[in-house]
């Protein structure tokens, strides 16, 4: 039974009212759209990412429930972004990520379904890594975690940092890259040679390109090319963490979580280390994971938990796309990232018992914000039993995140 339009706002007063900042021909913004009719609601107004970007920010009523959508695949808010003419163009993630946050801080009014801080600490690896960490969530080891490590400069100090922290299978990652933009699985032989592979196009002049197409590279002289150019905009670096597989293909999660509760989770598997499903990887049976799961005498649950404990390292986000990084065996997770817009699953719906059985990940977030703003909804558990998300304005600060640099063991066992 869908909702009615006359549901109490945040003050319990009038309906509520959803805005979008999106960018309005894309697929997202048309899913959410459906959701929040589906639920009775009036459509959300939509705010392009393109006008907030060339106004200096945007204005929201004080009742208006403001969500914010990704930026991407729209070529010239890329290029207001990254500041690069051509879209397929790896450079720039640097450039990207301050002027998002700029803006993102430049939204004025509305109550917040997303956080400026936080999505600050999720769009820089190595910041959310240490995040993760400090909070005992476990994440594969890293050598350029948190603010005070020192910078990658290039292809010397991946070397140096494979040799150091005895890494001979690491991740090279942009620090604000998305979508395995600019990532290259490294991997040395005991006789020094590497290898990578990537979905970076290495140009004859020396420029990046992404493709869909994954690549190997084996000439050390190009894999040197290839970070060296990134390293300008920041790199991140992880331990390769061996993966357990699913028909001989290597396997992790994405878990949704809404409101601090793991709604949605997919399987993606793939023949090359990157899973992304746009660059080969395909949708696994979740079915035989969770079996595997507790053959191997381990809890589903437990892994579950595994997700929404990362996404309670920003309370102030409802929603949050983790990835889980299942080791061999099906025994212990790790969370490799944290997704602010990781909710991107179409026809895909909620997890048995976690509260969205039936809804797809944006129906799930339309109905986490109605049993928040419907006075006398009865008492809510977890991790996120918060209020609607905050209220904006020029005094709104918080700092969450303090963390250490002290990483525990790099996958947590779920319990048998």
């Amino acid at each position: 039974m869908s909702r009615s339009g006359s549901d109490p706002g945040p003050g319990g007063g009038a309906p509520v009212r959803f805005a979008v900042v999106a960018n309005p021909e894309n697929r997202r913004a048309a899913l959410f759209a459906d959701a929040v009719r589906a639920a009775g609601l009036p459509a959300p107004r939509t705010v392009p990412w393109e006008r907030v970007l060339r106004s200096g920010g945007a204005e929201f009523a004080a009742d208006e429930i403001v969500r914010l959508d990704s930026p991407g695949e729209n070529p010239e808010v890329d290029r207001l972004l990254r500041g690069v003419e051509e879209p397929t163009r790896v450079e720039g993630s640097a450039r990207w990520y301050r002027r998002f946050v700029r803006a993102v801080r430049e939204l004025r009014g509305g109550v917040r379904l997303d956080d400026a801080d936080e999505l600050a600490v999720m769009f820089d690896k190595r910041r959310c890594h240490a995040a993760l960490a400090a909070a005992d969530v476990p994440v594969p080891r890293s050598p350029t975690s948190g603010p005070d490590a020192a910078p990658v400069a290039g292809w010397d100090d991946v070397r140096a940092a494979m040799r150091d922290h005895r890494m001979p299978r690491l991740f090279v990652k942009l620090a604000h890259g998305s979508s395995a933009s600019g990532v290259l699985a490294v991997e040395s032989s005991g006789r020094g040679r590497v290898r990578a592979t990537t979905s970076v196009e290495l140009a004859p002049d020396g420029s990046l390109f992404n493709s869909l197409k994954v690549r190997r590279y084996e000439r050390e002289q190009d894999i040197a090319a290839i970070v060296d150019a990134l390293a300008p905009d920041g790199l991140h670096l992880e331990r390769w963490l061996p993966k357990a597989s699913q028909r001989g293909r290597a396997a992790d999660l994405r878990v949704v979580v809404v409101a601090g509760r793991a709604t949605h989770a997919v399987v993606r598997t793939s023949a090359s280390p990157l899973t992304n499903l746009h660059l080969g990887g395909s949708r696994g049976d979740l079915d035989a994971v969770r079996d595997a799961v507790e053959a191997a005498g381990a809890r589903w649950a437990d892994v579950l938990a595994v997700g929404e404990r990362a996404a309670a390292c920003f309370p102030h986000t409802l929603c949050v796309g983790v990835d889980l990084l299942p080791a061999v065996g099906w025994r212990r997770f790790a969370v490799g990232e944290v997704n602010a817009f990781g909710d991107l699953l179409p026809r895909l719906t909620g997890l048995p018992g976690g509260g969205a059985e039936g809804l797809d990940t944006y129906a799930a977030q339309v109905a986490a914000v109605l049993r928040r703003a419907r006075p006398g909804a009865g008492p809510r558990t977890g991790p996120a039993a918060a209020p609607l998300p905050h209220p904006a304005g020029p005094d709104h600060q918080h700092h969450p995140h303090h963390p250490h640099h002290q990483h525990r063991t790099e996958t947590t066992r779920a319990s048998a």
